[in-house]
Formats: structure tokens, C-alpha cells, sequence
């Protein structure tokens, strides 16, 4: 089977390589952060010229390198491997496995010929130690599963075609290593549960294991669908019977999002300029995921489809809200009334912003009508783009509404610009 380049990522690691920071590759477990670190990267590297001795590599979640999750054995043979003044490597997979490793990679910033790069799969372990106790000297790459790009590479075969498995199936790693339906959906399933949450349970010591699993299933069926802590807490009580807190929910929807299993995006005002806190949307970062959570039984498309955009933005490094319009109208008997029309997503990336609606299925003008009403109602100069999944050659409307294809939209990185 070919091998996917991940290529984005390379170059983000090859540009910040030298910057005396460390290096924090984080992500789900399972997407191929260690195959990027210890195979690609390190590969790269002595492509670049250099000497395999001076690249320093340890996996610490294996059981053969146990006795480094110790602060004091880790920092003492990392400097055992350094004998001149020539730069050293420095690569360490699952580094939160380590007690105190804030101290030993801070230690390690103070060697000037060592450069530092580090994974793991917990952003509570990660990211916000980082702030506080690398004071600015560490810095995050995110990886995702693979990309539908990635996929193409892949097969010759039409991206129509791969599309409809990439709704099924998304794009963790192992899931392409084989082409038999069952081994992919068993593999699915077995990540969620025995990887996934079994992680949770055990790293948050929970009690209500079941309770977590639902609440996974409830976010699993509302993808793309505004809800908050009060709703979900609602659900429990009347389709579970269950006395979960709000707070409890909260903290674990906290859980899944450390663990990168989902995101939440955050409902914006485009026409008042602010965030509004009532209702959030949860996307999950892997379909395929989402879909063995409910066990391949509900195949909503639209919502998928729009999962699948808010992944892909994210991928290219912009910041994604879903947004409301809000106006004043006059009804049918001429009263003044107020509504709030949606758009999908609102997006920005550094002074460029994008109004984004995904519609799956626009058999109709009048449904095409439906989906661009928003678009319509907000007044200012961005660009405002359609993306709907069927192929259509990309065109503008007499309101300068751009109509792009899904497959354009995933395949072409300039599309938004068109």
C-alpha cells in the first residue's frame, strides 16, 4: 500500500526546527503522530545530512522503555547520547506518560544543541502545561486522521467513489490498511471503546462509566446540531432516566474534547460582533469514529458532510465559529418581528473571512434559495460560499454567492478563493 506523505506536516515541523522550542506533536491516539515523529520526520531529517547518531528517539508507551517514564533516568540518558557540540534530535513519543516532564523537557531548553520534539494524546496534559510552564517556549502541532486529500493519494480510483467511504469509514490511518467492510468496522469500534474511553475512565478514575458512554452517543447523534449542558442534561432525564448533573456533563464533555475526540464550536453574532455562550455545536474529529460509536446505523449524510468541512478547516489552520444573522422583519400581517437566520460556519483566517453553508442535497432553486437566504441577510463584503456535495462546475451567482462542489472544496486548498 502507498504511503501518505503528510507533507503539511513536514513542512511545519522543517519550519520550526532549530526555534529553541519544544516541539509538541499532539492529537488522537491512533492518527499517526508516531509514524509522522519516528518514521517521516526522522527520515527528513537524514535526508537533510543528518547523522543518525545524533537523532535521540525513544516510544515511551512501550513496555521496553519503562524505566525512562522516570524524570531523572529520561534526562540522564538523554545527555548520556550527547557527546559533541553538534545539534542532537530529540524525539519522544507520548511524553505525558512521564511524571514531572515539564521539568525535564524545561531542562532540556537549556542545552543549546538539543532540539526537542515531543507527541501525545491529551491536550490537558499538553497544551496548558505548556503555557504555564514553558513560559512561550513550546509549541503545538496538531495532527488529524487523514485527510480526504491524504485518501486520494492512496487508490486511482474516482474521488466520488472514495468519498462515500470516507463518510463511512473517515481517515484513521489503520482503517485504510485494508479494504474488507467488517475488519473496518471492527477496528472502529474496538478504538472507541477499549482505546478511547477506556482511557477516559481510567485517566478521570469515573464511576459513572456508563454515563460517559451515552453522553458520547447523545453528541454522536446531534453532530451539526446546536445543544448546551441544560438540553443534554434533559435528554438524560427523560430518554434515560438518569440524574447527571449539568456539571458533571460539562466536565465530561471536557473529557472528550483533552482527548481530541470531539470539538466544540462556538455560536457567533456576525451583525452584533460577539460570541454567544447559550448553545455550542460538537463535531467529531474522525467520522469514521462517530459512526462505529452508533454502531454504522445513523448515516446522516447532511450532517456529515458538514462535520467533515468544520475537520477540514480546522486541518487548514483557520478558526471556525457557527454564526446568526439576526434581524428585525415584518410578517405576514406587517408586525415587526425579530429572527435569527444560520450560517454554517463562519470563518477566519488572518484578515480573510469566509461565510461557508454546507448543503448536502439542492435538487431545487427553491431549495438552493433556502440554503443562501442567510447569506443574504448579513450585509457586509465577505465571501460568501455554498458547498454542496454533488459535482457542479463552480460558478457565482448574481449576488456573487460562490457554488463549490464538496470533492473541490477537500481536494483544492485555493477553492475558497475562487
Amino acid at each position: 500500500m502507498k504511503e501518505v506523505s503528510r507533507n503539511e506536516y513536514l513542512t511545519r515541523l522543517e519550519n520550526k526546527r532549530g526555534n529553541r522550542m519544544v516541539k509538541v506533536i499532539t492529537g488522537i491516539r491512533r492518527c499517526g503522530k508516531s509514524y509522522l515523529l519516528f518514521t517521516l520526520f526522522r527520515r527528513h531529517l537524514m535526508a537533510q545530512g543528518v547523522d543518525e547518531q545524533h537523532i535521540i528517539a525513544l516510544a515511551l508507551d512501550d513496555i521496553l522503555n519503562e524505566e525512562y517514564r522516570n524524570p531523572k533516568t529520561l534526562y540522564q540518558y538523554v545527555l548520556s547520547r550527547v557527546t559533541d557540540n553538534q545539534v542532537y534530535y530529540v524525539l519522544l513519543d507520548e511524553i505525558q506518560l512521564v511524571g514531572g516532564f515539564e521539568a525535564v523537557l524545561n531542562g532540556f531548553l537549556h542545552r543549546e544543541n538539543l532540539d526537542v520534539y515531543v507527541t501525545g494524546s491529551n491536550s490537558r496534559f499538553l497544551s496548558s502545561d505548556i503555557i504555564t510552564e514553558f513560559r512561550g517556549r513550546g509549541d503545538e502541532i496538531r495532527v488529524t486522521p487523514f485527510r480526504f486529500a491524504d485518501i486520494c493519494t492512496l487508490y486511482d480510483e474516482h474521488p466520488q467513489v472514495l468519498l462515500s467511504q470516507y463518510y463511512r469509514y473517515g481517515g484513521m490511518p489503520q482503517v485504510w490498511q485494508t479494504d474488507i467492510a467488517e475488519e473496518r468496522e471492527q477496528y472502529l469500534r474496538s478504538l472507541f471503546d477499549n482505546v478511547y474511553l477506556s482511557n477516559i475512565i481510567g485517566r478521570y478514575n469515573l464511576r459513572g462509566v456508563e454515563e460517559i458512554g451515552i453522553l458520547t452517543d447523545v453528541l454522536a447523534s446531534a453532530v451539526g446540531s446546536l445543544t448546551n449542558t441544560l438540553r443534554l442534561k434533559n435528554t438524560f432525564v427523560s430518554e434515560r432516566k438518569s440524574t447527571i448533573s449539568q456539571n458533571t456533563i460539562s466536565n465530561y464533555i471536557d473529557y472528550l474534547k483533552d482527548s481530541f475526540l470531539v470539538c466544540e464550536a462556538k455560536r457567533y453574532d456576525i451583525k452584533g460582533r460577539q460570541y454567544i455562550g447559550a448553545q455550542q455545536k460538537y463535531y467529531f474529529v474522525d467520522l469514521g469514529l462517530r459512526n462505529a460509536r452508533l454502531q454504522f446505523r445513523q448515516q446522516d449524510d447532511g450532517h456529515l458532510m458538514e462535520n467533515m468541512i468544520y475537520n477540514e478547516l480546522l486541518c487548514r489552520g483557520m478558526a471556525v465559529d457557527v454564526g446568526i444573522v439576526p434581524v428585525s422583519e415584518k410578517d405576514e400581517n406587517r408586525k415587526l418581528i425579530r429572527k435569527q437566520y444560520e450560517v454554517d460556519f463562519v470563518v477566519n483566517s488572518g484578515s480573510r473571512r469566509y461565510y461557508i453553508q454546507s448543503a448536502f442535497d439542492m435538487p431545487t432553486g427553491e431549495k438552493r434559495q433556502q440554503e443562501t437566504q442567510s447569506f443574504r441577510k448579513i450585509g457586509d463584503g465577505f465571501k460568501r460560499i455554498l458547498i454542496q456535495n454533488a459535482p457542479v462546475v463552480p460558478w457565482h451567482d448574481e449576488d456573487g454567492i460562490l457554488t463549490i462542489s464538496l470533492t473541490d472544496f477537500l481536494l483544492k486548498p485555493d477553492a475558497l478563493d475562487w
